[in-house]
């Protein structure tokens, strides 16, 4: 065997359809459009989710919720990783910065300090927000917790 004699598989290639291109093809005539009506007629398109005249699904369900425009998202950040951190970088100092570097978050994302997990570490920590008892967790093993 050789390239010169493979071949797709049987029945792998199919002709496609020439639609009208006379009777005798038996896809002439109207073209397997049907007769008359906006579907035979080209341009023609549906509607984003019409449903024959049914009534869309999007219809049916009902509305709920909104959108707080006013909302500030913050990304949670819990001690027990800040632990982790400050003992294998050996740092005392964590901040914005330091996480970015770390690839704990992003440039423009405000920061949250959650308190999952112990804090044995004396650490001086800046963030954006502070969960009450992560605050206290923090000063309670002798660090700090300063908001930006």
């Amino acid at each position: 065997m050789d390239l010169s004699n493979l071949k797709p598989a049987k029945g792998a290639v199919k002709n496609r359809k020439r639609i009208g291109r006379g009777q005798g093809s038996g896809f002439g005539g109207t073209s397997t459009r049907g007769h008359k009506g906006a579907g035979s007629r080209s341009g023609n398109k549906k509607k984003l989710g019409f449903e024959g005249g049914q009534m869309p699904l999007a219809r049916r369900l009902p509305k709920f919720g909104f959108k707080n425009i006013n909302r500030k998202e913050f990304v949670a950040v819990n001690i027990d990783t800040l632990e982790l951190l400050a003992e294998k970088h050996s740092v005392s100092k964590i901040d914005a910065a330091f996480l970015i570097e770390h690839g704990l978050v992003n440039k423009r994302d405000k920061i949250k300090v959650l308190a999952k997990g112990e804090l044995k570490a004396k650490l001086e920590v800046k963030a954006h927000a502070y969960s009450a008892a992560a605050a206290a967790a923090i000063e309670a093993a002798g660090g700090t917790a300063e908001k930006y």
